[in-house]
């Protein structure tokens, strides 16, 4: 399908899953003709009709045709995503940007840390290395958030940790009286728990700017070459074809050349706090 890229799909809402009390997961099927199917790392601009249109990573790859964004309620637009109900039309814009670097992560031992609703773009990552998982060495998936109320895919969740095939850790800020899976504090703090076989390692990171500032400088301490460790970032996209800047860092455009980006080319970039 060839279409114009400014251009939005009509795209129908199938389900709606509640995932936080600000947060769901849409699961979206093309009214007509598809577009291109995403890569896991991707996104698409969502547009709600009448109130605009905001970035959203996939979060995850049901079926041929269906795609899943899990969105948060932060802004006009986002609020009136989530409020949509199945039967809605949603417009879609995309896929666009670079994934997640899978296919060189194949053969490696791969460690996956997620903040937030940064679970959400690492989500179909760790779908597609279950469906080939002889393909990956020892692999680590480390989430964080505020509190156990705000993690997301929890049932998901507690199924990886029970079918022992990646090594799943939760952790969060506050506990609270029923949070007993875990552990409390921040994510740099449980991966210093996790086996790390430096240059064997690809890592891959999403989450808060500052999250993974601090992320990226622990792997590389631990002898993870910063080219092997991949982040993902979300700055102010507005077009996300990189015609309208609004996305600039550095000399970097991250609706065109991210959202995923080596460590090697941004951390020094992270650290500016004008830019």
């Amino acid at each position: 399908m060839t279409v114009d890229p400014m251009l939005p799909v009509p795209y129908r809402l199938l389900d709606r899953m509640p995932e936080t009390r600000d947060t769901v997961t849409l699961t979206l099927e093309p009214v007509d003709e598809a577009l291109p199917p995403p890569q896991p790392g991707q996104f698409a601009m969502l547009w709600a009709y009448g109130v605009g249109e905001v970035p959203i990573s996939v979060a995850g790859l049901p079926g041929a045709r269906r795609v899943e964004h899990t969105v948060r309620d932060v802004g006009r637009v986002t609020a009136a995503l989530c409020r949509y109900t199945p039967g809605d039309i949603i417009g879609v814009r995309g896929p666009f940007g670079h994934p997640w670097p899978l296919e060189s992560a194949r053969g490696h031992d791969v460690v996956i840390v997620a903040g937030g609703i940064g679970l959400a773009p690492v989500r179909p990552v760790v779908q597609a290395i279950l469906a080939e998982r002889a393909a990956y060495g020892e692999v680590s998936l480390i989430v964080g958030a505020r509190t156990a109320h705000d993690l997301l895919y929890r049932e998901a969740l507690d199924a990886w940790w029970r079918e022992e095939v990646i090594d799943v850790r939760t952790t969060v800020d506050t506990p609270c009286s029923h949070w007993h899976t875990g552990s409390v504090g921040v994510v740099t703090q449980e991966l210093h728990r996790v086996p790390i076989t430096g240059a064997a390692t690809v890592a891959l990171v999403c989450g808060p700017e500052v999250m993974m500032r601090v992320v990226g400088a622990t792997l590389v301490d631990r002898g993870v070459p910063a080219e092997q460790i991949a982040v993902s970032l979300e700055r102010n996209m507005e077009c996300g074809i990189g015609q309208c800047g609004h996305c600039q860092l550095g000399a970097t455009l991250i609706c065109r050349d991210g959202p995923v980006l080596p460590w090697a080319s941004v951390h020094d970039l992270l650290g500016v706090s004008e830019l």
